[in-house]
C-alpha cells in the first residue's frame, strides 16, 4: 500500500501502527484525534517518511509511509 502513496495523496494515519511509535514519543505519546479523524495531504517524501499537512491549523507532521494508508 505505501508504494501506492506519492506526493499530494490524501492518506490517514493507521493508529495501531502509531501507538508506541518513536515518531509519536518524540513529541507527545497520545495520539491527537485530528491525526486519525481527518484527511491529510502529503507534501513530501524522503525515503520511508512522508511530509503530511492535515486540514488542521497546527505544523506539518513527518510519518512513515507504513503509518498511512490511501483516504477512501
Amino acid at each position: 500500500m505505501a508504494a501506492d502513496l506519492k506526493k499530494g495523496s490524501l492518506v490517514r494515519a493507521i493508529a495501531t501502527e502509531l501507538e508506541g511509535s518513536v515518531e509519536l514519543l518524540a513529541s507527545d505519546a497520545r495520539i491527537p484525534s485530528y491525526i486519525l479523524e481527518t484527511n491529510g495531504e502529503i507534501l513530501d517524501i524522503k525515503g520511508d517518511y512522508a511530509l503530511v499537512r492535515f486540514s488542521r491549523p497546527t505544523p506539518n507532521v513527518w510519518l512513515r509511509l507504513d503509518q498511512l494508508q490511501a483516504a477512501a
